[in-house]
């Protein structure tokens, strides 16, 4: 990482077989963007310190420093308060860089922000597959946004592209499309709202209906994926999804 950050010099060590500038001589003049700078270890802290301080750097192996201009955007999930509590992170480092801090909140605090992140990667994806044909129900939509996504934005943006692989052609994008974890929270948020019918509820008895349905299928056609779709009139990737939904197994 140091020598990433502020370079070498040939020699400096096993395989330094040429100078190498390190990110801040090549941004000098420009911006480098410092993603998860809590992560950095403790004692390469004072070095960068100095690099943001006194705006010079000594490559690893080199005698003489280096002046550099750069202005540095750092990003963190940590609570970096904390971790200078903690003597994790320097204190003098952490007050270097909080110049002009910004409060990105979790996705769990932006439930209004969910949908319309997830048609703009949807529409990134359809691009990227040439499925230009999918879109997302009403319904899937109100469940996305009370999603909890302790990923955040990269766990969204994978649960789109997941939903979009297994939606058919044209097919409305429903929250079974995504993972399970998605899908079980929301069911289980739901269940005690629903309507009961002799101590179950219609959502309850139509998947034990349709995971009967589906079992029959496989059997029939040897757990064939492909023919059993078929079979079910739906895509392989529909059906894929149901068994991921449902866990269903050729051991059950």
């Amino acid at each position: 990482l140091e020598s990433e950050l502020f370079g070498h010099v040939k020699g400096a060590f096993t395989g330094a077989t040429d100078n190498k500038k390190g990110l801040f001589e090549v941004a000098d003049g420009g911006t480098l963007f410092l993603d998860e700078i809590g992560e950095i270890p403790f004692h390469l802290q004072v070095k960068l310190l100095r690099v943001l301080q006194e705006g010079e750097l000594t490559p690893v192996g080199a005698v003489s420093p280096r002046k550099v201009n750069v202005r540095v955007i750092c990003a963190t999930n940590r609570d970096l308060q904390k971790e200078v509590q903690e003597k994790h992170f320097r204190e003098d480092l952490y007050y270097r860089i909080n110049t002009f801090p910004l409060l990105l909140p979790p996705l769990r605090e932006r439930g209004d922000d969910i949908p319309l992140l997830a048609a703009h990667f949807l529409g990134y994806f359809q691009k990227e597959m040439q499925k230009p044909g999918n879109h997302f129900s009403p319904a899937c939509l109100q469940a996305l946004a009370r999603a909890p996504f302790p990923g955040n934005i990269r766990q969204l943006k994978n649960e789109v592209q997941r939903a979009l692989l297994l939606a058919e052609e044209d097919e409305a994008i429903e929250i079974y499309h995504f993972s399970p974890q998605i899908g079980q929270r929301q069911a289980g948020e739901t269940k005690g709202e629903a309507l009961e019918v002799n101590g179950q509820t219609l959502k309850n008895m139509m998947e034990e209906y349709e995971i009967r349905v589906i079992r029959s299928a496989l059997e029939e056609n040897s757990w064939n994926r492909s023919k059993t779709a078929q079979k079910l009139a739906i895509s392989r990737q529909a059906l894929m999804a149901k068994l991921s939904k449902f866990g269903l197994s050729p051991r059950d």
